[in-house]
């Protein structure tokens, strides 16, 4: 059993203690995580080097950035961790592998320049395009800001002209799948209308599951071909996200 695990965490000091709890009982082989909100040398010292992981924390103060953490047990060498040429603001990170590349990715939310977002989107896609042809196994994992289609959105939420919503977004993230990969949350739960990441923090919104879903593992088909299960835990912590973890035979 493989382990990929993703988890906007808004804030990595706001959220050590649940990162560490949650690790620990889940075990991921590798995690990815977004919006950590810190430059390395803020994040806390007993998460700079997970014990029993190799660790990336790539990031700036006090907005956006990523980590990436890799389970030395399964992943017995340090792996290269590299930083492809769209990332901007510490928003990618990805591991090489044995034989796989993993990605963890923070889509700009696009509220304050949304033309950044769609060239980010655009970037993306021509990353995914080239790993296609290059025959590359690769699981892309993260907080990609964009809501599927309308069965992603609670109805409650449903706004055509909300940014995550809007169809030139959606165009690009199919693009992206399109690109030989696979929406392993919504291919192993195609009749679940009630799948959400992410829950707007008021109106006990979470607890009433009336959300979006923003939050992915997009896998290459020969991976996807192993995937078993892909759960969202909406009752993990107290980011306005939930972890999000694939389970691969």
């Amino acid at each position: 059993m493989l382990k990929i695990a993703t988890w906007n965490v808004n804030g990595i000091r706001a959220r050590q203690a649940q990162l560490e709890e949650w690790i620990a009982r889940e075990q991921p082989d590798v995690v990815c995580l977004q919006e950590i909100k810190a430059a390395p040398d803020q994040v806390p010292l007993a998460l700079v080097e997970m014990e029993g992981y190799w660790c990336c924390w790539h990031g700036g103060k006090g907005y956006s950035g990523v980590g990436l953490h890799v389970r030395k047990r399964t992943f017995p060498e340090r792996p290269d961790i590299v930083h492809p040429p769209f990332d901007f603001e510490t928003r990618v990170a990805i591991a090489r592998l044995p034989g796989l590349s993993v990605a963890s990715v923070y889509v700009p939310n696009g509220g304050k320049d949304f033309p950044a977002k769609l060239k980010f989107l655009e970037a993306m896609d021509g990353f995914a395009r080239e790993a296609q042809e290059a025959g590359d196994a690769m699981v892309l994992c993260g907080d990609l800001n964009v809501a599927r289609t309308e069965r992603d959105v609670h109805p409650k939420e449903r706004k055509p002209r909300a940014i995550g919503q809007l169809p030139e977004e959606r165009e690009l993230l199919e693009r992206i799948i399109s690109h030989g990969l696979v929406d392993l949350g919504r291919a192993l739960d195609p009749d679940n209308d009630q799948l959400f990441t992410w829950w707007p923090p008021w109106r006990n919104m979470r607890q009433r599951n009336v959300g979006w879903r923003l939050d992915y593992v997009l896998a290459s088909e020969s991976v996807a071909s192993r995937a078993l299960r892909c759960p969202v835990y909406r009752e993990v912590g107290t980011s306005d996200h939930g972890p999000v973890v694939a389970e691969l035979d």
